[in-house]
């Protein structure tokens, strides 16, 4: 799990049976497989993911991702740098639950909630009226690429969807550029095409499973 004011870089791509091989070639190292269980939460007007923050409970522990939209939306033109910077995305993750409650109450605007929800049960989610609009279950398997400094991940999720991902996790503070190159880089060399994102695990779960939910996100351009 990254530390609390770090930010994740990513891009996602199409994976198939000759990514594996590729892996090989290009000398990333395999750092295991594991298997993990996504839940995620709002409330039923969707007040936090229409602001592009998803909380999310894997393996017992909570975090709150929370999207960097001034470096998100990189600009379409302006040359070959902005189009790979248009293909990741920025969220910053905090992990510290009194912290993520504090940035769910602010958000929901609930000011009968209590300012120190109790942290030993989940009965803080119900007082925020929050729900679980979505849980599934990923096998994962991961990679590094020493040379970049980056890891990959190919997730396979128990709803039919398959997606990797290109890595870079910069501390607060640390050079967001050179998170882009290197994982620009590493796309090349894994042969990755496109100009369009790739649609991640919960974009295609929102769209098979809440075509409401899914749309209003859309119409906001959240996906």
């Amino acid at each position: 799990m990254i530390s609390l004011m770090s930010v994740e870089v990513e891009r996602k791509f199409v994976f198939s049976a000759d990514t594996l091989k590729k892996l090989d070639e290009i000398g990333a190292v395999c750092v295991g497989q594991q298997q993990f269980q996504d839940q995620y939460f709002d409330t039923p007007q969707f007040n936090l993911t229409l602001r592009d923050m998803w909380l999310r409970k894997r393996k017992g522990c909570w975090e709150l991702k929370c999207s960097m939209a001034e470096l998100s939306r990189a600009k379409e033109t302006g040359g070959e740098q902005f189009k790979a910077a248009a293909l990741c995305t920025r969220y910053k993750e905090i992990t510290n639950l009194p912290e993520i409650q504090l940035r769910v109450q602010e958000v929901i605007k609930d000011r009968d909630t209590e300012t120190s929800p109790l942290l030993q049960d989940e009965s803080w989610l119900s007082t925020m009226n929050l729900v679980c609009f979505a849980d599934f279950t990923t096998v994962r398997r991961s990679f590094t690429l020493e040379e970049e400094g980056v890891q990959i991940d190919l997730d396979q999720a128990d709803f039919g969807y398959q997606v990797g991902e290109v890595e870079v996790v910069v501390p607060q503070g640390g050079d967001m550029q050179s998170a882009l190159e290197r994982i620009d880089r590493t796309a090349q060399k894994l042969g990755l095409t496109g100009d369009k994102r790739v649609e991640g695990k919960m974009h295609v779960y929102l769209k098979r499973n809440h075509p409401e939910h899914y749309a209003k996100l859309l119409s906001e351009r959240i996906l």
